[in-house]
């Protein structure tokens, strides 16, 4: 269960974060604004945060199994859409398509491997679950700015999209063979009832708030740090590769700041990774290139790590009955912050520059640090199964 999880994380991870590639190339091709590149980005996380609640009630009623398959089969067809597409319209009906496609994996995946451990070592398993994501966010970028730069961002995005498909496949096949994503007779009776679920109001309150800012500053960097490094003198290769470098920094983020909330405390690690972020992006922008290009690693560590601390906690502030849904409640307020900031940020962009842009970016991360007073009483109360 936890591995076919893990692979539709990587999947749907690669489609979301190949975008960070594609975009600098669609600008150049199309002659988009900064604008018009935020609200691409804005469509496609837009779609994903539309389609997360409505994931998780349905998977109530009709089980993940089918749900999730279907969904990552709609977006690897849009990838290959894509590569027919011959401008600025027609790329952002693709992208939205392939937005609410994704929206179903975080919430059923998530549900999945949490049902899949409810006696075990839950915290564990969604930490690998969300580093596997990350080995999504190293590998397809690398990979599609290799094969754009050797036969077109067409063709690459096409690959991946029939990748895509055939992970479809498999997720349906193998979780139909391990019985799993189907409700049970009391899960479908209990389907549908109101409420989230959530036994901690205030604290989930808290803990949405820092996700949404720490979803939507990165979400913001990733889209217009290509630009930046563009701008001091690399490729778009060297730019999949500086990726790379950022996510695979994120992937050992992951891992490492689940074992140092344990030994310091979930607080003080958010505090700690978000306020390392700052201080990474302020110093990407001043530095050279080469500087800049060795900074990543670090930068990804703390942009990407506090995520894994806020995802676990999800769990235990909510009842096993309801936990798609408010899990799926969740992944729509932090991907929704995703969608919105690249936009906002964008019309900043026009005005300032993608520099200036990055340097507000890191400032804006620090507003995360006084919202942890808020999620310490919640986070301090004993974990609930």
């Amino acid at each position: 269960m936890l591995a076919t999880a893990c692979g539709a994380h990587f999947v749907h991870d690669g489609f979301s974060d190949v975008l960070y590639v594609l975009l600098p190339v669609w600008a150049g091709e199309f002659g988009l604004t900064f604008a018009q590149v935020g609200f691409m980005r804005t469509v496609y996380s837009g779609g994903m945060a539309l389609f997360q609640v409505p994931a998780g009630l349905l998977a109530e009623r009709r089980g993940e199994r089918r749900l999730l398959a279907a969904g990552t089969a709609v977006t690897a067809g849009a990838f290959i859409v894509a590569g027919t597409a011959g401008g600025f319209a027609a790329l952002l009906l693709v992208l939205l398509a392939a937005g609410l496609g994704s929206g179903v994996q975080h919430p059923l995946s998530s549900s999945l491997v949490s049902k899949a451990y409810e006696t075990g070592p839950r915290r564990a398993a969604l930490g690998t679950y969300n580093f596997s994501g990350d080995l999504g966010k190293v590998a397809v970028p690398a990979a599609v700015a290799l094969g754009a730069a050797a036969v077109g961002w067409r063709t690459a995005a096409a690959a991946y999209g029939a990748l895509g498909l055939l992970a479809a496949l498999l997720i349906l096949v193998v979780l139909a063979r391990l019985g799993a994503g189907t409700p049970s007779a009391a899960e479908r009776a209990a389907a549908g009832g109101a409420g989230w679920g959530i036994r901690d109001p205030r604290g989930f309150r808290a803990l949405a708030a820092v996700g949404m800012l720490d979803n939507g500053t990165r979400t913001a960097l990733l889209t217009f740090l290509p630009f930046v490094l563009l701008a001091k003198g690399t490729t778009v290769a060297g730019v999949g590769t500086a990726l790379a470098l950022v996510f695979a920094g994120g992937a050992v983020g992951k891992f490492v700041c689940g074992l140092l909330a344990e030994r310091v405390g979930v607080i003080r690690t958010v505090v700690l990774t978000e306020a390392a972020t700052s201080l990474g992006i302020l110093a990407v922008v001043a530095a050279p290139l080469p500087v800049a290009l060795a900074l990543l690693l670090p930068l990804g560590i703390a942009l990407n790590g506090t995520s894994s601390v806020l995802y676990a906690t999800v769990a235990d502030l909510v009842t096993v009955d309801r936990r798609s849904r408010a899990y799926g409640l969740y992944y729509t307020l932090a991907i929704g912050a995703s969608a919105l900031a690249p936009s906002v940020f964008g019309v900043l962009g026009d005005a300032v520059g993608p520099a200036a842009t990055l340097v507000v970016i890191g400032l804006v991360v620090l507003v995360t640090i006084p919202l942890c007073l808020a999620l310490r009483a919640a986070v301090a109360a004993p974990a609930r199964v």
